[in-house]
């Protein structure tokens, strides 16, 4: 007798297509976030200047949070190309993967209204950590199911996880600096995340 759970979400097109639909929508939230001056309130060039600075936390944030968006996605991408096939367990890992992506625009949203509070500066830390740490258990556990493909590169799963480990250890450390001063801790990041972004084209001092 066949097992349900044993041919159940087999398939990676309905994964990839499912998270290329996530991060579609989580990217156009985002910029959804940033609402123009309201015309009412402009009555002068000075004034819309003004009021196009006042975005400033927003235009930030959105731009931190696409970055964050665009190298979840290519680390997703990355270890898809190198599974052969899913299971019912890689996929539902793959789905609490795409919750945490769901929350980034909640969490981008809550900085940008209190980019002045560490409360929401931590919320924010937190939802990437929740990201990097369920596409490292979709490594983990692909790699231990025997689920990457006999001719991924030697030590794929390895490196992968070196890699992701390492970015969040940068991220919490970013937090940690954000706790002193929150600026910091921002700029720090989106350093981290222009090395991930731009690494293969640059000798960067944490290129993995």
């Amino acid at each position: 007798m066949t097992v349900y759970n044993r041919i159940a979400a087999q398939d990676l097109g309905r994964i990839a297509a499912l998270s290329d639909g996530i991060f579609a929508f989580a990217m156009t939230v985002l910029v959804l976030e940033i609402h123009i001056p309201e015309s009412a309130d402009i009555h002068s060039e000075a004034q819309l200047w003004a009021g196009l600075a006042a975005l400033a936390p927003r235009i930030v944030t959105w731009l931190l949070s696409l970055m964050t968006l665009g190298i979840f996605w290519v680390g997703q991408q990355t270890h898809l190309n190198h599974v052969a096939h899913a299971d019912r367990d890689l996929t539902w890992l793959n789905y609490l993967f795409l919750t945490f992506v769901t929350a980034l625009p909640f969490s981008t949203r809550l900085l940008a209204e209190f980019i002045g509070y560490e409360t929401a500066f931590i919320v924010y830390w937190f939802n990437i950590l929740l990201c990097g740490l369920s596409i490292l258990a979709c490594v983990i556990y692909a790699e231990r199911a025997g689920l990457i493909k006999a001719d991924a590169p030697a030590h794929f799963s390895q490196a992968y996880r070196r890699r992701v480990i390492v970015a969040q250890a940068l991220y919490a450390l970013g937090a940690a600096l954000g706790l002193i001063s929150i600026p910091l801790g921002i700029g720090f990041i989106v350093l981290v995340q222009l090395n991930y972004a731009i690494a293969p084209r640059l000798p960067v001092l944490f290129k993995l």
